[in-house]
């Protein structure tokens, strides 16, 4: 699916309240399109929708106009300079960042591992800076339980529960 088919499904996803799907569709994007600054950014207003401070922080990383708040909180939950790479989930050299600001950002969080870790770090290599990600790097992505993700489940399982009913009623009538 191309690009723009995915930010058009990520649009009427928000518009039905299907927040969830929104931001899956919007984390593969910048996985498949790390470079493109604009994608971070939608995925940042999403987190915004949840109210994840952190996480909008994280994705709006490399913006100059980012907010000071949402930086601390990014800064503070990914609390190295190694979980933060990963964080960011950069790929290649600094240089295709598309902003100026953008590159400085990346080339200071992989500095400072550098740096901490004593040897040169690379964003391809992520063995190099996994020494300085401790036993966040095996954390699981903040979120936990949402008002909007029980009501999902919850009208997922009563779908089923009707859709089972559903069938066993049409299994008897068969051999009534």
């Amino acid at each position: 699916m191309s690009q723009s088919n995915t930010l058009a499904r990520v649009d009427a996803d928000l518009v039905a309240g299907r927040v969830p799907m929104a931001r899956q569709r919007l984390r593969g994007l910048v996985s498949s399109f790390p470079y493109d600054l604009t994608l971070r950014r939608r995925l940042a207003e999403v987190y915004r929708l949840y109210g994840d401070a952190a996480e909008a922080g994280r994705w709006m990383y490399l913006e100059e106009d980012r907010s000071a708040e949402e930086t601390a909180a990014f800064e503070q939950r990914y609390g190295t300079p190694g979980w933060r790479m990963k964080a960011l989930a950069w790929r290649g050299p600094e240089a295709l960042a598309a902003t100026a600001f953008a590159a400085g950002q990346l080339a200071a969080v992989r500095t400072a591992c550098a740096e901490r870790l004593g040897h040169p770090v690379d964003w391809d290599d992520p063995d190099s800076y996994a020494a300085d990600r401790g036993e966040e790097a095996d954390a699981p992505e903040p979120g936990g339980w949402t008002l909007s993700g029980v009501v999902a489940g919850a009208g997922a399982l009563a779908g089923t529960v009707v859709m089972v009913g559903v069938w066993v009623l049409g299994v008897i009538s068969l051999f009534s």
